[in-house]
């Protein structure tokens, strides 16, 4: 099957009529149909198929137990009303990649390995990479058990009611063992290839970012009747603290986003007892993002204390500065600049990824494949057609150079 059949396949799937952006959120429908597809991709190759105590899939040509596995793939969740090409594009191009290997008479040396991370977005249940997280033992079964959705739909009953045995979840050395080198495709998020007018791109680095809950509570009331010296209104910190976290960033070269919000009781005429905002910052480096983050809070609690707020912060997630493995990144710019003549541009990004959670446990690197608009986690994310089929071919050379030696 081409890529073109293959993602037109699958782009239907978890596709919003009303938005044009996407929902494949973790361990709902749209999901199982997307791990569906991608079981049907494995097996009409003739590839093993299996899915890990995490519910990561994998399909393996060889034998996993040989070692020192060449492993490639992404993720197929998407955030809400996402963009088509975050996570799918490297699924398909890895499917692709190896079709097109198998049309060279490429003779693999080391087993091969495409893989689908589950909920690598987080969207439904607040945590980026949990299922590349859970592998690596970043995040316990403990801390995964307690996890909810906005429904309160705890993470092991949402895998239960999806067919998975919540039971299992945890760290899995063993499988790392397996793995020599993890290569993942994705679009890029921004614009940097745009900019220098190449197709495809090797990541250098990603920054350091981080998840953190604010809960700004404050005192319900009506909202016609209440004097505004009366008010405890939790609305008014939170706002204040958008416009810090803006300030902050500019200043430090960084990026800082509220871009979730919960309020209660959630009336157009009630004043909201509780404001309860999420925080996403990412930064160059460790020290600036830190600097960044405090900044913000504290603004946040100067404002929380004139308005009479109470504020709780917490840390829900946080990834070091990912330098991907310099052999192998170099490795890969080596195969690419021979095959084009001419040097590959390499990048860093802010954005996480599952490549960058697996850097603690096996050699990985990335590639990037154009995106024009530089927009993502969007419906206005895309990528052209030929830079896709450029991206396949480039994973394709890559897999070549690593797995048939």
């Amino acid at each position: 099957m081409s890529f073109h059949s293959m993602w037109a396949e699958l782009l239907p799937v978890g596709r919003s009529s009303a938005s044009g952006g996407y929902r494949r959120f973790a361990w709902t429908g749209a999901d199982a149909d997307c791990r569906a597809w991608f079981k049907d991709q494995a097996e009409s190759r003739g590839l093993a198929y299996e899915v890990d105590r995490n519910g990561n899939q994998w399909a393996w040509l060889g034998d996993p137990a040989a070692g020192d596995a060449v492993v490639t793939g992404s993720h197929l969740d998407s955030v809400p009303d996402g963009g088509a090409f975050d996570g799918p594009l490297g699924v398909v191009s890895s499917f692709a990649a190896l079709d097109e290997l198998r049309g060279r008479g490429a003779r693999f040396t080391r087993p091969l390995a495409i893989a689908n991370f589950g909920d690598e977005e987080g969207a439904r249940f607040g945590i980026a990479c949990a299922g590349s997280r859970l592998t690596t033992g970043q995040l316990t079964a403990e801390q995964a058990h307690r996890l909810t959705d906005a429904d309160g739909v705890t993470l092991p009953q949402a895998m239960e009611r999806a067919g998975y045995d919540p039971s299992r979840l945890g760290p899995d050395p063993e499988r790392l063992a397996r793995i020599g080198a993890f290569v993942e495709l994705h679009v890029e998020q921004g614009r940097a290839l745009d900019l220098s007018g190449d197709a495809v791109g090797v990541a250098s680095a990603i920054w350091p970012h981080g998840r953190w809950r604010f809960d700004f509570r404050g005192e319900a009331n009506h909202a016609g009747t209440t004097r505004l010296v009366d008010r405890r209104d939790p609305m008014l910190p939170y706002a204040e603290a958008v416009l810090a976290a803006r300030g902050e960033a500019e200043r430090a070269g960084a990026v800082a986003t509220f871009g979730k919000i919960s309020v209660e009781p959630n009336g157009v005429n009630a004043i909201p007892s509780l404001v309860r905002a999420w925080l996403d910052s990412r930064a160059p480096d460790e020290p600036t993002l830190d600097t960044v983050v405090t900044g913000i809070e504290k603004a946040a609690r100067g404002h929380a204390a004139t308005y009479g707020v109470e504020l709780a912060v917490s840390r829900e997630s946080f990834t070091p500065v990912v330098e991907f493995e310099h052999a192998l990144r170099d490795e890969l710019t080596r195969i690419l600049g021979e095959k084009a003549g001419r040097p590959v541009p390499v990048l860093g990004t802010g954005a996480g990824h599952d490549a960058g959670i697996l850097s603690a446990a096996v050699p990985t690197a990335m590639l990037f494949v154009r995106n024009p608009t530089g927009v993502s986690h969007s419906p206005a994310e895309f990528a052209a057609e030929d830079d896709c089929v450029t991206g396949v071919t480039a994973l394709a050379d890559v897999l070549e150079g690593l797995a048939c030696k």
